[in-house]
């Protein structure tokens, strides 16, 4: 099977339904404001943010999807994978996850993060194979089934973060060696690093650990063949990201990468790349002037959503969570639309809402998996 040509231009709209006024006739809702402390990065098209304001109360939080007897269903923190034989059917719902739980659901969220690292799949299969075979759907990926690798390669540029696991959080309470990589006195918050460094976790379902390589191999959770191997891979991907994040006006901060064995042993790229959800990325423009006046870096991703939340409550440790309000969840969409069009160059069309989303997807990957030559009965 050889890999789908690269995009090189967004689909076409699919034309209003049978009844409905012209578009250019109808009436746009205005954007929403974002929340008091959270500063906009401005408006979409007017098609976008009315999609977003629709999305608001129709998000595709879990599936369901039929794909016969044989597919498995397992339910991540946000994507659902199907496996079916040799592959792995990854719908990436709009589902919010930090601080080990979900928070909210995001408009387009799911086929955002889909689109993004489908793109960035087919511009680094040149670093290190990955396991896409195909984009059926917005939201839905089918890849290779590979062995997982269970760690989460993080690989971070900048002294920042908020979680238990950021390199900010341990750095601030008094640690100089993280993962293995060892940090000097004085540094600061958001301050960039003298080299790129990969801080490995843990991949467990409730809460990821970190962990050193030393220790990597020691548990067996990897040789350390397949450690050296899959961490170059990753400090590659993400060298090649910051290069292209630059070229748009963005920092790549940090990321992670997921890694699996493939039946004939070799390293495969899975899961998602670059993402919005994956990765933090900052204006690069107004970089130094804000962390020289002592403010937060601008980003476009889902940092001021936990930063939101941490100012209001212990994500951790509490049981009920408040509800984001709408304004925030319209803000974080826009956020990750901007993002995605940033770094393809394509303009961000959402998907065909006229039909139900697992109606949708269930038809398109079907076609799709018959295509492989998938058994479905």
């Amino acid at each position: 099977m050889q890999r789908p040509p690269a995009p090189t231009r967004a689909p076409l709209a699919r034309p209003a339904p049978r009844g409905a006024p012209p578009r250019a006739a109808r009436a746009m809702p205005p954007p929403r404001a974002a929340p008091a402390g959270v500063e906009s990065l401005g408006a979409l098209s007017p098609a976008v943010e009315a999609a977003i304001e629709a999305g608001l109360t129709n998000c595709l939080s879990d599936t369901d999807l039929d794909l016969g007897p044989r597919a498995v269903r397992h339910a991540g923190k946000v994507r659902d994978t199907y496996l079916l034989g040799g592959l792995a059917i990854l719908v990436t719902t709009d589902r919010l996850s930090a601080f080990d739980r979900a928070l909210a659901s995001i408009p387009f969220k799911g086929q955002v993060l889909n689109q993004t690292s489908a793109w960035w799949m087919h511009n680094t299969h040149d670093i290190v194979p990955n396991a896409l075979l195909a984009t059926p759907d917005p939201c839905v990926s089918v890849m290779t089934r590979c062995d997982v690798v269970p760690i989460e390669f993080v690989v971070r540029g900048f002294m920042t973060g908020s979680t238990s696991t950021s390199l900010w959080t341990h750095y601030n309470n008094g640690e100089r060696n993280y993962c293995g990589n060892a940090f000097p006195d004085g540094m600061t918050k958001n301050q960039r690093l003298e080299r790129n460094v990969v801080t490995p976790t843990t991949k467990a379902a409730d809460h990821d650990e970190p962990i050193s390589p030393k220790e990597i191999v020691a548990r067996g959770l990897a040789t350390q063949a397949l450690w050296d191997a899959a961490s170059a891979a990753a400090l590659a991907l993400f060298a090649r990201g910051q290069a292209v994040a630059l070229s748009r006006g963005l920092l790549l901060v940090d990321t992670k990468y997921e890694f699996g064995v493939d039946a004939e042993g070799g390293l495969r790229l899975i899961d998602e790349i670059h993402t919005p959800d994956s990765s933090r990325y900052w204006l690069a423009d107004t970089y130094e002037d804000r962390v020289a006046a002592g403010l937060e870096p601008q980003s476009i991703d889902k940092e001021f959503v936990r930063l939101w939340f941490r100012e209001r409550c212990d994500p951790y440790a509490d049981a009920v969570l408040p509800e984001a309000p709408a304004p925030l969840v319209a803000e974080l969409s826009r956020r990750y639309v901007t993002l995605y069009e940033r770094i393809t160059g394509l303009p961000f069309v959402p998907a065909d809402g006229s039909v139900p989303a697992g109606q949708r997807m269930a038809a398109n990957t079907r076609a799709c998996l018959l295509e492989l030559g998938a058994n479905l009965e």
